[in-house]
């Protein structure tokens, strides 16, 4: 049974984004009405911004329901000018991987269109890289269609310390998606402005530490949010991911030119889902055609990083990570040759 002591607690335990004081020290709390476990709130932040209410009502609804909540609904106003100021203003921000000073490479995995791998490419190009000794960040920036977490078998969620959002450790890859702030894996259904404003806070209140490269999982095509991607980070490079299919490379042919209209590097291409082996017979099958990866990185002039199979990743005892190759698979052999091609461009 939840009660009104039960909930200050709650509160006590999340922060106002704008000041990095809790909510009790901030007097957010406008009003508080109980009903048969029924919890309705009424709460003031310091800045109006849609995308950090949604944090704070993800945040609160998952730790009011675990005390008791069975439901909860929430709204927000805005603390005055001078409550603000009563507070001790608005803290300087701290130093984020779009800061001129950060040493951080963003590499980019784009693609034409859905389906073709690229959250796969994503993840274990991240691990590929952190087995050759390199420190890197895994940014799930595909707002629509996230899938890093559940291909990485995470089911933890990013916490807040030193007043800065915490990504999630697996496999010592840093990872941060939109898939950590929806509940029941319900549909993103925000329009583009809100979008580029969570993002914003991906890059600038993620304490990232200083990895040696960020891996982005860009959302596939030239849409809004592709763009907005693009738009804030510094000078970047990038990889394509197609299949063989000639009509699949002809549309991630967009996304490169998206690419250099923006000045970022093209660094390569990666073909995905080149070929079946038979695990019996060792016979190969071009199911999805052959020479997509080979026009593709001859009409953006750039290399063949490498081709990966169509094939399930082998499970490890213990581990639940759908998506990830792990050492002694040869298709995680594949990931480090192209890592170490990507490392020597760098």
């Amino acid at each position: 049974m939840i009660t009104r002591e039960k909930v200050l607690e709650v509160l006590k335990t999340v922060q106002d984004p704008f000041l990095h004081k809790n909510l009790i020290e901030t007097h957010a709390l406008r009003e508080l009405t109980i009903k048969e476990d029924f919890v309705s709130l009424k709460l003031a932040l310091a800045k109006k911004d849609n995308v950090k209410q949604m944090q704070i009502q993800v945040e609160l609804s998952t730790k009011l329901k675990k005390s008791g909540a069975e439901s909860v609904g929430m709204r927000f106003d805005t603390l005055t000018d001078q409550e603000v100021k009563a507070l001790g203003g608005f803290p300087q921000e701290g130093t984020s991987l779009l800061s001129p000073k950060s040493k951080t490479t963003f590499i980019a995995v784009a693609s034409g269109k859905g389906g073709v791998g690229k959250s796969t490419v994503s993840v274990n190009l991240a691990l590929a890289l952190s087995r050759l000794g390199k420190k890197v960040g895994l940014l799930d920036a595909d707002i629509y269609g996230f899938s890093v977490p559940d291909m990485m078998g995470i089911e933890k969620r990013p916490e807040v310390k030193d007043d800065r959002i915490q990504p999630v450790e697996r496999f010592g890859i840093k990872v941060i998606s939109m898939g950590f702030f929806v509940e029941n894996n319900s549909p993103v259904i925000w329009r583009g402005p809100m979008l580029g404003k969570m993002l914003s806070n991906f890059f600038n209140d993620v304490d990232w530490g200083e990895p040696d490269c960020l891996i982005l999982d860009l959302p596939p095509g030239t849409g809004d949010i592709a763009m907005d991607v693009h738009s804030k980070l510094p000078h970047s490079k990038e990889i394509i991911v197609t299949t063989p299919h000639p009509t699949a490379a002809f549309v991630a042919a967009r996304a490169g030119a998206m690419a250099v209209k923006l000045e970022h590097d093209i660094i390569g291409v990666i073909e995905n889902m080149s070929y079946f082996e038979s695990r019996k017979t060792g016979e190969r099958e071009s199911v999805f055609g052959e020479g997509g990866g080979e026009k593709l990185s001859s009409l953006l002039h750039t290399d063949l990083l490498g081709q990966l199979p169509l094939r399930q990743p082998d499970e490890r005892p213990g581990e639940f990570a759908p998506g990830v190759y792990f050492p002694g698979d040869p298709v995680a052999d594949i990931y480090d040759e192209i890592a170490k091609k990507v490392i020597k461009k760098l």
